[in-house]
């Protein structure tokens, strides 16, 4: 048994590169986006221990509509891709390229066992460059494959060498086979075949048995005429050894389904429900179109189900002589096997173990699989066709006139294939390639009408999408998805109408409930989305919510742990105003699924509807616990313990929203929230940094424009405030805050009262009944010495609001002082700030008939006829008239400051 040497080993991984390196461009399709992108078993929130929980898709095992796919290892590679790259797909692809590579490389090892040195290297050649491996390799769920084909060849090295030198058996390598099954298992589930793979090995190579000699033994034993021999018992013993082993697998594997198989429709394999002999004649039809799949891989595809393959339901389609011929070369090869001791039937034994036992799981002959054909459960049984071809490749080479032949085939067949699966690779760029690739080969599959759909879908081309869709109710007038599909894209393009009666058609088409018969158990999950579908589109009519609640009802009906009807319903009672049945159908969906953070978070909005702030927290901080960087549950958190106004939760709100802006950094809102925190702190450069950093993101963010400006004014830096408040009133012309605010630095600190005076005149325009504009107007024609004028504006705001002490009181004040300027015999209003009023007097004397006139000359008439004495008692109560007049001047513009600037934070 030769070894493998490096320059082999360079030769494979070489070859496996030149012809996968393209793939590193591809990016998630088909099968990946719900392993990957959907699975939040990857993600490092997950706890670990989520992985040996759920199924392969990230489902909890105990659900029903869990595909009971148990890979714990692999998704734990996934796990290890995203640590290092997130969602960057050439990572994953480059480590499934590398997986392969190895396990052409422990192939080859493997030929080595029973090929010579040419032609164990011909089959490692052709397994590293043949074109089915494609889905398996450059598709990133295939990883299952791979690294479930690595730790079967493992397995079965380490058994070949349970024997010693002198026949004895060697315990140390059966227990690390038991080990490395167990991880093949872990896996993918056919890595228990191995376990086959080895008995075979055992009987019928290491122990040199035929079929023949075991049935002679056992005669013998049975007639009594002889006992075991010791050979025959030593096998059995490790035999007995391997089976225990596998049984032990098998019950804990069956424990971990909770004894339930996945459900599976008609449509992903319509075979599995159709009457016999239509069952019987279509899965064995199945196995030489794998067959020829190996033989010549020209035409690939990267889903089987549906329509691709018509079911074959009479003895007379002649596609059951393909079946015939296909049992007829298994069952010489198997008879020129099992009969024979020299070493071709020992080769062509071992190349049918790899064929057939691993893919009994996927052959649909013993229990129904999710599938008609997938390329991908090829990858192990490829390996025992490239045995038997590279076996064949020898007997031809060893014909001295056919040599030169057989090398040219061979390198054109190598040649050809890596071609073939260079350009493979390219189909798998994106999901809009791979399933337009997939209808050049077959167009009687609805399903791949509808995958072309989605990926126009996910591109937001509506039109042509809906294109697809519709042909796919054509190909397939039964298909509830295709007619949701063409429902959901109805929809899209704004086509209510339309969405209902396609939503209404798939319904019509869904099971009817069969008295005594589980009904969970005969429908897609998926398919039950037609309910909800049609209830969040008539919901949307205000008069049709009963009905919506209907929908949800009868979709829980079918399926009592139909969670998403649970989190719909509840969403729609929310909106109805019915808090407590709100809260009861969320309560219902988390004894489904307590580790479901969105529904946590779900019900904190229906504790803040129902005014339980302290709940809502506390089932914020449930969500948080189960995904620490839930963005929703982060910021909502956070608000509420701003919003509380108790400092205490202050820290752990800002580093809620801290966490939120790393989650979210082009969300202006987090930021504006940190910046109100930092306000509420007196932090006031943090506040600052915060405010235009959302301000950045966010052009015209009307709140944080406004706070901004209002941290700057409260930091007696109102000449920063203003070109902040120009900004607020470019974006928001009629933000009343942003006028008041503004006015009042423009005459408390710029003294520019016309400019005040037009930002509360444009308030009053807008709401003539806004008591802090009218109020601040008369503060303004205090400011410019029209004390009348003042007098009669503060006479209005009190009439506007006769409870407001402060209008009470300035009004008193204004007539205080218009009374003490009337005893000193100073005019009560000034003429720069009387202009107005000038005129509208005149106006009114005018049409009265009186003249106006001023007589200066009466009071210096009255002031001649005075003693000295009276005129300087006179003085003196004029200067004690005009000091008292300027402490109320200081009191009243002290109060206007005051009021002006006493705002509520502007949230809006």
């Amino acid at each position: 048994m030769a070894a493998v040497s490096w320059k082999e080993i360079l030769l494979l991984t070489g070859l496996v590169v030149g012809c996968y390196w393209n793939s590193l461009s591809c990016g998630f399709v088909f099968d990946d986006v719900s392993a990957i992108l959907d699975n939040k078993d990857l993600r490092p929130s997950t706890p670990l221990h989520n992985l040996f929980l759920n199924d392969f898709w990230g489902t909890p095992m105990a659900e029903e509509r869990s595909h009971k796919s148990y890979r714990p290892l692999t998704v734990l590679t996934f796990r290890l891709n995203y640590l290092f790259s997130e969602l960057s797909a050439s990572s994953y692809h480059l480590l499934n390229v590398i997986l392969h590579a190895v396990v052409c490389v422990i192939f080859l090892r493997v030929c080595r066992l029973f090929l010579d040195k040419t032609s164990g290297l011909v089959a490692a050649l052709l397994f590293a460059v043949h074109p089915i491996h494609t889905e398996a390799v450059t598709g990133v769920v295939g990883r299952a494959e791979l690294l479930s084909s690595i730790f079967l060849l493992a397995a079965f090295l380490a058994y070949t060498k349970s024997t010693g030198p002198d026949h004895s058996i060697v315990w140390a390598p059966i227990a690390l086979t038991v080990i490395l099954v167990a991880a093949a298992t872990l896996c993918k589930e056919q890595g228990i075949t191995v376990v086959g793979i080895c008995c075979f090995h055992e009987v019928f190579i290491a122990q040199g048995f035929t079929l023949p000699m075991l049935l002679d033994t056992l005669r013998q034993v049975l007639q009594g005429k002889d006992g075991f021999p010791y050979a025959v018992l030593q096998t059995l013993l490790k035999l007995i050894v391997l089976v225990i082993s596998t049984l032990l697998l098998v019950i804990i594997r069956v424990q971990v389904i909770q004894s339930q198989l996945p459900v599976f429709t008609r449509f992903d394999n319509p075979a599995a429900v159709s009457p016999t002999p239509t069952r019987q004649f279509t899965f064995n039809y199945l196995l030489p179109v794998n067959a020829w799949l190996l033989l010549n891989p020209s035409e690939l595809c990267c889903d089987w189900t549906m329509g691709t393959i018509p079911l074959v339901e009479s003895i007379l389609d002649f596609r059951n002589l393909a079946t015939l011929v296909f049992y007829t070369f298994l069952g010489l090869l198997a008879y020129h096997s099992l009969c024979y001791r020299h070493s071709s039937a020992k080769i062509v034994i071992m190349a049918l173990s790899l064929i057939v036992l691993p893919f009994i799981p996927a052959s649909n002959l013993f229990f129904p699989v999710g599938f008609v054909v997938a390329e991908r459960v090829l990858y192990v049984p490829s390996m025992g066709f490239c045995v038997l071809v590279a076996h064949g490749f020898k007997i031809i080479l060893h014909k001295g006139n056919l040599k030169k032949i057989s090398w040219f085939m061979i390198g054109v067949m190598l040649t050809t294939h890596a071609v073939k699966t260079f350009n493979r690779n390219w189909d798998w760029e994106s999901e809009y390639t791979l399933f337009t690739s997939a209808l050049k080969v077959n167009k009687n599959n609805a399903k791949l009408w509808n995958n072309v759909g989605h990926a126009l879908e996910n591109q937001n081309n509506y039109a042509r999408a809906l294109r697809y869709f519709l042909q796919a109710t054509r190909v397939q007038p039964d298909d509830i998805g295709a007619h949701m599909n063409v429902g959901r894209t109805y929809k899209n393009l704004n086509k209510s109408r339309e969405a209902e009666d396609a939503y209404l058609v798939a319904k019509s088409l869904m099971p009817q409930v069969i008295p005594g018969k589980k009904y969970a158990t005969r429908v897609a999950p998926n398919h039950l989305n037609v309910y909800i579908n049609l209830a969040n589109l008539i919901r949307a009519n205000e008069s049709r919510l009963e009905e919506a609640d209907q929908l949800y009802r009868q979709a829980i009906s079918m399926r009592p742990d139909f969670k998403q009807a649970y989190i719909s319903r509840g969403e729609l009672l929310l909106k109805m105003n019915k808090l407590t049945e709100a809260r009861d159908a969320y309560l219902r969906a988390l004894e489904l699924d307590r580790t479901n953070a969105d529904l946590w978070y779900n019900l904190a909005i229906v504790n803040i509807e129902m005014k339980e702030p302290l709940e809502a927290l506390k089932n914020f901080n449930h969500a948080l616990e189960l995904n620490p960087r839930h963005k929703l549950a982060l910021f909502n958190s956070a608000l509420l313990m701003q919003e509380s106004g108790e400092p205490k939760f202050w820290p752990e709100a800002n580093r809620r929203f801290l966490t939120y802006v790393e989650e979210e950094p082009k969300d202006a809102n987090g930021y504006f929230n940190l910046g109100m925190l930092a306000m509420d702190a007196n932090e006031n450069a943090a506040a600052e940094r915060w405010m235009r950093k959302a301000i950045g993101l966010q052009a015209g963010f009307r709140s944080a424009l406004f706070n901004l400006a209002l941290l700057y004014s409260q930091s007696k830096r109102e000449m920063d405030a203003l070109p902040v408040l120009d900004e607020l009133l470019r974006h928001h012309p009629e933000h009343i805050k942003g006028l008041i605010l503004k006015g009042d630095i423009l005459m408390n600190h710029k003294k520019d009262t016309q400019g005040a005076k037009t930002c509360f005149e444009r308030i009053l325009r807008m709401d003539p009944t806004n008591v802090q504009g009218k109020h601040n107007l008369c503060v303004v024609y205090f400011e410019e010495r029209d004390l009348p004028r003042a007098e009669r504006c503060l006479e209005e705001t009190l009439a506007l609001a006769p409870n407001e002490e402060y209008v009470r009181r300035h009004l008193s004040i204004v007539r205080s002082k218009m009374a003490a300027m009337s005893a000193a015999g100073q005019p009560l209003s000034s003429t720069e700030g009387a202009n107005v009023q000038a005129r509208e007097e005149k106006q009114k004397r005018v049409k009265e008939g009186v003249e106006e006139s001023l007589d200066s000359s009466q009071s210096d008439k009255r002031t001649k006829g005075k003693s000295s004495k009276e005129i300087k008692d006179i003085e003196k109560k004029r200067a004690a008239a005009l000091k008292r007049l300027e402490e109320i001047e200081r009191i009243l513009t002290c109060v206007l400051h005051l009021n002006v600037t006493s705002y509520i934070v502007d949230l809006q």
